[in-house]
């Protein structure tokens, strides 16, 4: 691995990390650690599954559809969970760069960023996964915009389903576990898309969130 890669690409993680503004005091403490972690030297990203080393970069593309304001969300095999499309940066993969393959890879798709954020993240979390090889993701949650019409191709080695949820109507989604980050992501995406929802005391509560899986 070059030296002069891995300080350019750190650098350019860095970036990414301290362009998000902090939603809240969880979110805010998550990217001081983020911060720190890179500042540290460690490696940053997997290079032996499942958890070498304990700590590594994760993406989630969050894709939302706007004439319905939807977001779609996958029924990940592996982890027996309902989540957002998306894994893990390859070794001095530029997040950003991941986001793209992964939608590539899992969906055969390319659409745009949204414009709200554009090519940076919207949302950091620090999440210990459970089950065997239980390791820490350090995931950066990537806005696209998305056509809920446009035909997707699932990886059926990755997914049981995909499906499109609506943003404001929680009583619709389906039973399960999901990450345990997702209320807070939720809240801050819908004052995003809607600043004056805050001022609604927008909240998205009653989702079974016990922790991330592995």
């Amino acid at each position: 691995m070059s030296l002069l890669a891995d300080d350019q690409t750190r650098s350019a993680v860095r970036e990414l990390v301290v362009s998000v503004q902090p939603h809240d005091p969880q979110e805010a403490a998550d990217q001081a650690w983020i911060l720190a972690w890179i500042d540290s030297g460690a490696q940053l990203w997997r290079v032996e599954k499942p958890a070498t080393p304990p700590h590594h970069l994760v993406v989630y593309t969050i894709l939302f559809d706007e004439p319905t304001r939807s977001i779609m969300i996958v029924y990940h095999l592996l982890a027996q969970a309902w989540l957002f499309p998306g894994g893990h940066s390859d070794d001095l993969e530029n997040p950003r760069s991941t986001a793209w393959r992964e939608l590539a890879e899992e969906l055969q798709i390319q659409p745009p960023f949204h414009p709200v954020r554009g090519d940076d993240p919207i949302f950091l979390t620090v999440t210990q996964t459970r089950g065997p090889g239980t390791h820490t993701d350090v995931t950066m949650w990537f806005l696209f915009l998305a056509d809920r019409d446009e035909a997707v191709v699932p990886d059926l080695g990755e997914f049981r389903e995909v499906r499109w949820v609506p943003l404001d109507d929680r009583a619709s989604w389906p039973e399960g576990v999901f990450d345990p980050a997702l209320e807070r992501f939720l809240d801050k995406l819908t004052i995003l898309l809607d600043p004056e929802a805050s001022m609604r005391g927008a909240s998205h509560r009653g989702l079974r969130q016990p922790g991330r899986p592995g």
